[in-house]
């Protein structure tokens, strides 16, 4: 179960970059380029997460 929700959550925050970063560039609002910057940095934290040692 946890695999899967961290699956999900991946994918949610991936979608969700995709779709701030288009519709900033769509609308010209910057704001949400940025917003699609952060989701897509915790994006990419997410997907490889630190090992623990």
């Amino acid at each position: 179960m946890k695999t899967l929700f961290r699956y999900l959550l991946i994918f949610a925050l991936f979608v969700a970059a995709m779709s701030s970063y288009s519709y900033g560039n769509q609308m010209g609002m910057f704001l949400f380029v940025v917003l699609g910057l952060f989701l897509e940095t915790a994006f990419w934290f997410n997907l490889f997460p630190r090992k623990k040692q």
